[in-house]
């Protein structure tokens, strides 16, 4: 839950970090939040929308920022397999600091045990499990060519998908950078909802197993 009131700390902050930041900045922070397994609390999803936003406005260029985000999505994603491949399962013994969290690399890895290698593409669409399902995949030790696959292919729908996303509603709604806090708002809240669901599903079956009689 932390991480979560982190990630809504940010929504105000998403408009300046692309003002000041730029396409440099846009690039650092998809590689942190994919490559680094501190980068979970950074701003994903409601970044890349703002940035379509403001692309729709003329202040950004749709194709470079498509083309650049996709490359550092991949290099990112690439750099956690790689940090999981090295570390193999050493890393699941690593202890709490301020920039790790342990919880999340286990979620991550609950994740990845259900959905198997297609973890690498859903993930791009769920905060925090982004950040970890790389490393869990190397820890894995997925094959790199397999890996591949699911990274290039995640990293382009995921981009695509979330800049487009803000490019055409910039286009088709009149003033709607007014507004941008609100579609950041919702943005955020619909990619944590699968988080949601899937909390009060574990808290579900958990009371399920609970009540069962012991034979």
């Amino acid at each position: 839950m932390d991480s979560l009131i982190e990630l809504f700390k940010t929504v105000m902050d998403v408009r300046a970090l692309i003002v000041w930041g730029g396409y440099i900045g846009l690039i650092a922070i998809v590689f942190a939040e994919t490559g680094l397994m501190a980068g979970f609390f950074l701003p994903g999803d409601s970044l890349l929308v703002t940035a379509g936003l403001f692309a729709a406005k003329g202040d950004l260029d749709i194709w470079v920022l498509n083309v650049t985000l996709i490359i550092a999505a991949i290099v990112g994603d690439a750099v956690g397999y790689y940090i999981g491949h090295k570390a193999g399962q050493a890393l699941y013994s690593r202890p709490n600091s301020r920039f790790f969290k342990r919880e999340h690399l286990l979620r991550a890895k609950r994740f990845y045990d259900k959905h198997g290698g297609k973890t690498i593409i859903l993930a791009r669409f769920i905060p925090i499990i982004r950040t970890f399902a790389p490393t869990v995949a190397g820890a894995a030790e997925m094959t790199y060519r397999k890996f591949a696959i699911y990274n290039v292919v995640g990293g382009i729908a995921w981009v695509t998908s979330m800049t487009l996303l803000g490019y055409f509603l910039g286009s088709a709604i009149p003033n709607i950078d007014k507004h941008i806090h609100l579609v950041i708002a919702v943005v955020v809240f619909l990619s944590i909802l699968p988080g949601i669901i899937e909390y009060f599903k574990e808290r579900r079956r958990a009371a399920t197993d609970a009540e069962q009689p012991l034979h």
